[in-house]
């Protein structure tokens, strides 16, 4: 357990950002973090900010001014990382969401009130979703037996059994508020008593039930006084929103029984659930000023003894005897320092003594321990059930400038730097804390934890949560601090493995997930860096590839073959001829007429399907030097015929509209470019297509390409910049620095290779990646970026037909490899 980076805020001269008194923060799927800090102006006016960074890149921060009027008390990601609750001391309620899917854009359409009812515990309502990972299956060839769903009803369905979306509440006086999202943009709230007898809630956690209902445990605050439970059913009756409550059995704290301890732990300070969706095991921990003591309990079904006479009157009553549900201590901790937060892991591994043998066995530790940071600035990772100490880190030895003196440097008797707020990622390998100071501070949590693992199991860990992450989709961010660059060959080898035990269906859908995931872990070794270009060039040409073959229609409307794009697959594929006017003689030439319009439209799309083959095809004679970007293209059989298709495609269109055709620049006025290009092209697929036997390209082939420069001028092609963010450029034991709002100089990557085309200065033209367009050295249109790639687009479409439009939506949420879109500033010269 080691720190990666840590981030802090800049002196201002008029205002200064302090640790708000509540300190909230939450990470979400997407590797978002939001946290709080109160900004305190000269005349000590306070704003509370929400700031949301990103974790690959969190010297970035967006700020918002939350125009809460009291302290925030509580933050909340969506599950999925798209939208944000805060609620405050004055029981206001604000759902945030991305204005124009932008992660440093956000707005408040929506929200509910409880009048001057601070809010103790929120969370969104449940919708369904649970998957449960087996461990000792990992070595399974599918991704069903791995990761399976694990029937859960969702906390409120919709017609149709759709979960409907909406949040509750607790407040500080006992009230439980519930509001629900409409469809159409409505919200319904309602407002209700958790029991009769209306008592002062301090702290309380949500979980939930896999019958679809809600566990709310709260306490007062005092040790002396029980953990109250009670069980919330939501319904909608007569387009109202209707809350049910009923009370479940309470606990008292075991170190409040004990009469030599009962006074020395006087306050309750933490209240928790293992997991959002296990209510049967909930976290206590018992304060003093100086020591806390923390306690796991359990929720169990026990026989009641009955008594002989009453078995032998009613025999059906000894058959089965009767239960009674009771709360039983797990374990509990000796006395410890005061703990200053929790944080509890979102891995789902269940619980039961058998996972926990199994995970003892399998020495999988991610998602087993849970974190407590202490007063003294140390933060321990616990076991989960038997609280048994895992690992330890210290934050003593936080980087500190050399230049900064001795009396500066805080006095060992004032309160110890130490977290307020502390989240685990939603893999467990990363964990961020808050402090008292605002700072901001990444762990790295390695998944041995401390075991001494062989590089082998290792690496089938890291594995096996790459997986977890391409089935759900959550952001993989926090697994790449873990991977060495010598670890990243075989990772990419394994996960491509994995990914073709699959049935073809899921191979299909997660198709994307996979170049993307392969790009990322490619950008952390110096000998896999240029591969990363082909990744996103592959990402690219299947997403032009599809859309293309979208907008071809069938001539006549009943036809119950195959459609245009799949019939032009599979004629290209059947049809090996290396002249490109015999293919296209094979094909339906109506189905490929199209709005001149639209066409046009298309160019810049075509025009880089053109220069891409050039491209690949002139860099074939030295194919020797791996390093360069393009080289797995040679050898990649279904990119090569995907190429190939869509070379017929621009033909047919070029018939219809000469000037959408690619436009290449050649020595002489009589030949054809694109008969040459596609002849060449279909030379080359044929050595290395999948039906046929593979072979190395014949000499021929080679000459021809070595002639190719001689005949038409080769085009630079504008690769995506490698990377500007962390992952890359993190250390070992050497955390960083880092200020927010300030970029940093970042030491040169490990991967800090000069590649042609790959480094940019700040002056060079820039492009817009996805529309191929050129933007200039420094664009007046506003810009965005993926926080994953690097990839920058324009905001506005500056075309509107509809087949641009049908382009635009491939990324209009997230960029084609999954990242964040983030809104760039306007550079200026």
């Amino acid at each position: 357990m080691d720190l990666a980076y840590i981030c802090e805020w800049e002196k201002w001269p008029k205002s200064t950002h302090c640790p708000s008194g509540p300190l909230a923060c939450t990470w979400s799927c997407r590797n978002l973090i939001a946290f709080t800090t109160d900004l305190r102006s000269d005349d000590q006016d306070l704003t509370r900010m929400i700031h949301i960074l990103d974790t690959e890149h969190p010297w970035d921060v967006h700020s918002i001014r939350s125009e809460h009027s009291e302290a925030i008390t509580c933050l909340e990601w969506d599950q999925s990382g798209s939208r944000l609750l805060s609620a405050d001391a004055d029981g206001q309620i604000k759902c945030w969401s991305m204005a124009d899917h932008l992660a440093n854009s956000w707005e408040s359409p929506v929200g509910s009130v409880v009048e001057g009812d601070p809010i103790v515990a929120l969370s969104w309502l449940h919708n369904g979703v649970k998957l449960a990972l087996h461990v000792e299956k990992s070595g399974a060839s599918s991704f069903g037996e791995k990761f399976s769903r694990v029937k859960f009803s969702p906390s409120l369905t919709l017609f149709g059994g759709k979960p409907m979306e909406g949040w509750i509440a607790v407040t500080v006086s006992g009230l439980v508020t519930v509001s629900l999202l409409k469809p159409s943009g409505q919200v319904l709230t309602s407002t209700e008593s958790l029991c009769r007898l209306r008592g002062r809630v301090a702290l309380a956690d949500i979980a939930f039930t896999g019958g679809g209902n809600i566990v709310v445990a709260t306490a007062d605050g005092s040790s002396a006084s029980p953990v109250q439970l009670y069980k919330v059913c939501v319904s909608v009756v007569n387009e109202k929103c209707r809350i049910d409550t009923e009370l479940l059995p309470s606990l008292f704290m075991r170190c409040t029984t004990d009469l030599s301890r009962r006074d020395r732990l006087p306050a309750i300070t933490h209240l928790k659930f293992l997991a959002r969706d296990m209510s049967e095991q909930v976290l206590l921990c018992a304060s003093s000023q100086t020591s806390s003591v923390v306690e796991c309990w359990s929720l169990r079904k026990e026989g009641l003894p009955v008594n002989n006479i009453f078995q032998q009157l009613s025999p059906a009553v000894g058959d089965k005897q009767p239960t009674i549900l009771k709360w039983r201590i797990l374990s509990a901790t000796n006395d410890l320092d005061r703990v200053s937060a929790v944080a509890l892991p979102k891995l789902p591994i269940s619980l039961t003594n058998t996972d926990l043998k199994v995970a003892s066995d399998t020495q999988f530790y991610p998602g087993l321990g849970l974190a407590l940071a202490f007063h003294d600035g140390s933060v321990h990772i616990v076991h989960r059930l038997s609280l048994q100490t895992m690992a330890i880190f210290y934050s003593s030895a936080a980087p500190r400038p050399i230049d900064e003196p001795a009396l500066k440097r805080p006095r060992t008797t004032g309160p110890a730097v130490h977290f307020k707020a502390m989240q685990l990622s939603w893999t467990s390998l990363a964990l961020v804390g808050i402090d008292n100071h605002g700072r901001l501070s990444m762990l790295r949590i390695s998944p041995s934890m401390g075991h001494s693992l062989d590089v082998g199991l290792a690496l089938r860990h890291l594995l096996f949560l790459l997986e977890y992450c391409m089935v759900t989709g959550y952001d993989w961010w926090d697994i790449l601090l873990h991977v060495q660059p010598g670890m990243v060959q075989s990772l990419v080898e394994k996960l491509h493995e994995e990914y073709t035990r699959q049935k073809a269906e899921l191979q299909q859908v997660l198709s994307t997930r996979i170049l993307a995931m392969k790009a990322s872990l490619c950008k952390l070794s110096p000998c896999t860096v240029t591969r990363v270009c082909d990744y996103h060039a592959k990402l690219f040409l299947i997403a032009i590839s599809s859309t293309l073959k979208s907008l071809l229609r069938p001539h006549v409307l009943n036809t119950p073959d195959k459609s245009p794009g799949d019939r032009l697959t599979e004629i290209c594929a059947k049809i090996t001829d290396v002249d490109i006017d015999k293919v296209m003689i094979n094909l339906k030439t109506e189905e490929f007429v199209l709005d001149m319009n639209t066409l046009q439209a298309l160019q810049q799309l075509l025009q880089w399907v053109g220069d891409f083959v050039l491209y690949l095809l002139a860099s074939l004679p030295n194919q020797g030097s791996p390093l360069r970007p393009g080289h797995s293209f040679l050898r990649d059989g279904t990119s090569l015929g995907m190429l190939r298709e869509l070379m017929v495609v621009i033909r047919i269109w070029g018939l219809l509209k000469p000037s959408c055709l690619p436009v290449y620049t050649a020595t002489s006025d009589t030949q054809d470019s694109m008969s040459l290009l596609f002849r060449l092209l279909t030379k080359l697929w044929i050595c290395c297509r999948d039906e046929g036997p593979t072979s190395e390209p014949d000499e021929a082939l080679v000459d021809e390409c070595c002639l190719l420069p001689s005949q038409l001028l080769i085009p630079s092609l504008d690769w995506l910049p490698v990377s500007d963010g962390l992952v890359s450029r993190l250390q070992p034991k050497q955390p960083l620095r880092l200020h927010f709002g300030k970029a940093p100089a970042l030491p040169g990557s490990s991967t800090g290779l000069q590649l042609d085309g790959l480094i940019r200065a700040p002056g060079q033209p820039k492009m817009d990646h996805l529309r191929r367009l050129h933007l200039g050295a420094y664009p007046t249109e506003a810009c965005k970026a993926c926080t994953r790639c690097g990839c920058v687009t324009m905001l506005k479409s500056p075309n509107k037909t509809t087949a641009v439009k049908q382009w635009e939506q491939r990324w209009i949420k997230n960029c084609l490899c999954g990242g964040l879109w983030w809104r760039m500033p306007l550079s200026y010269p």
